[in-house]
């Protein structure tokens, strides 16, 4: 074999050892999730573009807050599926305020079909909840049992469709309604976890007053996911890392509590772009120890 022919063969296989390295390295890079009501108006704007961007900032699993008609950002399930895992991101979990249980079978269908696993409701469903503008504070109606019935249901048909059912908490869940009840807690001793289990909103807990960690220990293994999102010195949205939640104490804990996935959420980043917002929090749960 000719001296030249040999360098040539030498010098692809070294090229080829470099981009499997630079691959390796950008694939270990990818990791965490982002739910993207963070960057719902850069959403709205270019779905696609915004999507990229996500992926390109190093975030591997996502969670959407976008849909209407049958359709997630305007995409069809199946094509909102094909976009995301063609740019590196995986579909995890998905937040359906427009809920209903009467529609709840065909919009689980949907998610099943865009490459979800869970089904979260974010807040009571059905017109229950309420937010006042005025003060920015929220609440429900209804009372906690008929919610805990409500949620059943659409645990069940959403493990039927082959989905799993979360409630995200707020704030208000864990104050004391006008009965004396708990929402949460009656929630998370009056539902069957294999049907309807939990995402916990770390900076809602801490605006509450409660600690994560309590309720893990009461209730081991009901809090399958996460936001982790920061809270400034003045109790507002911060980057995850640049605020005052210790989540190293909060992640020790993530076996007890159940957690499959985490998701950043950063609900409005006031004199930071979202896009920019996002990229700081990516650096911060990087050095808390999330992967």
């Amino acid at each position: 074999m000719k001296k030249s022919t040999i360098k040539k063969m030498i010098s692809r296989a070294f090229f080829a050892m470099i981009l499997i390295s630079v691959y390796t390295l950008n694939a270990q890079e990818k990791f965490g999730g982002l739910a993207l009501y963070t960057v719902r108006d850069a959403m709205g704007q270019d779905a696609k573009t915004t999507l990229k961007a996500v992926a390109d900032a190093g975030y591997k699993n996502l969670e959407a807050a976008g849909y209407k008609d049958g359709k997630f950002y305007n995409m069809a399930p199946e094509a909102f599926k094909a976009y995301v895992e063609g740019i590196g991101l995986t579909p995890i979990s998905t937040h359906q305020g427009s809920v209903t249980l009467e529609n709840a079978d065909a919009m689980m269908a949907n998610v099943k079909a865009a490459g979800f696993k869970y089904f979260v409701i974010p807040v009571p469903p059905m017109g229950l909840f309420k937010f006042n503008a005025e003060n920015r504070t929220m609440g429900m109606t209804g009372g906690a049992e008929n919610l805990a019935e409500i949620l059943t249901t659409l645990g069940k048909k959403a493990k039927k469709a082959g989905l799993q059912l979360l409630y995200h908490n707020h704030d208000f869940e864990f104050v004391k309604d006008k009965d004396g009840v708990v929402t949460i807690d009656y929630l998370l001793e009056n539902t069957d976890p294999e049907i309807v289990n939990f995402q916990m909103d770390l900076f809602w807990v801490t605006k509450a007053g409660a600690d994560p960690l309590a309720y893990f220990e009461k209730y081991p293994g009901r809090f399958k996911m996460w936001h982790v999102k920061d809270m400034d010195s003045e109790g507002k949205f911060a980057p995850v890392g640049n605020g005052t939640i210790d989540f190293g104490r909060i992640l020790a804990q993530k076996e007890l509590s159940g957690m499959k996935y985490y998701m950043v959420e950063q609900d409005r980043t006031f004199t930071m772009e979202p896009l920019e917002a996002i990229k700081v929090s990516h650096k911060g749960i990087k050095k808390i120890g999330f992967n």
